[in-house]
């Protein structure tokens, strides 16, 4: 293989190990930001319930004082009906006593409702928890290992940078500006191989003068198509002549 494709394709390597390490490395970051998403969530959740509770414990609270408030009225009524001596007066007091009783019974009414509402939310809030404290355990355990992962990736990335550094002094400053030009726009397939007499990166058919010059393995060839650089081994000369 002419020499100077060698060392582009140990270059492109060690381009396509930085490539996939850096997307890992992305890819962790996700992970991470998914299982705190789903942590956050399950709080709000967990945090809702509860408010829910609350709001249902104030309110029969609320009732049950209101109901005091009427018993309160109804002693009133009845003390003062026990020193009234007028009929029209026991009459009235009778009246009021009668609206705060219906006004007690009505509270109570209300007050089973909370409690039914209450016993539901009171589940709803135990089942918000347990999925609350599992989703805690779960991103302990996962960031953990995450922070594992990302460790020995990062220490990777970095020996990669080094041979991907060594690998590119290797070349001369115009191949070097060539090949940084069609990573940019071709990705980790900047140099590849003819397969049955087309082109490894854009499959196009290639020109017979273009195979028989990568065959003589003398200089650099390109794609007349995508401009990627080609080279051609006998493997894949085999292959052809066998198609």
């Amino acid at each position: 293989m002419f020499p100077l494709v060698e060392k582009l394709l140990i270059l492109q390597d060690r381009d396509r190990h930085l490539f996939r390490t850096r997307a890992e490395l992305a890819n962790l970051a996700h992970e991470r930001q998914s299982i705190q998403n789903h942590t956050a969530e399950a709080q709000v959740a967990f945090n809702a319930a509860r408010e829910r509770v609350k709001v249902n414990e104030a309110g029969r609270k609320k009732l049950e004082l209101d109901a005091q408030a009427q018993q309160l009225a109804i002693d009133k009524y009845a003390g003062q009906q026990l020193q009234t001596r007028k009929n029209e007066e026991y009459s009235a007091l009778g009246e009021q006593i009668g609206h705060c009783k219906k006004a007690i019974a009505q509270l109570e009414d209300q007050q089973l409702d909370l409690m039914e509402q209450g016993e539901k939310l009171q589940k709803e809030m135990a089942a918000a928890n347990a999925a609350f404290q599992e989703a805690k355990k779960l991103l302990d355990g996962q960031s953990a290992t995450i922070d594992e992962r990302e460790r020995n990736l990062k220490q990777q990335l970095a020996d990669y940078e080094i041979q991907r550094a060594v690998a590119g002094s290797e070349l001369e400053e115009a191949t070097s500006i060539r090949y940084e030009r069609l990573l940019k726009t071709k990705g980790e397939n900047a140099i590849v191989g003819i397969s049955n007499g087309v082109c490894g990166g854009c499959h196009m058919k290639l020109p017979t003068q273009v195979i028989l010059s990568c065959k003589a393995d003398a200089e650099l060839n390109f794609c007349p198509h995508c401009s990627r650089v080609l080279y051609f081994t006998r493997d894949m000369e085999m292959t052809s002549a066998s198609a």
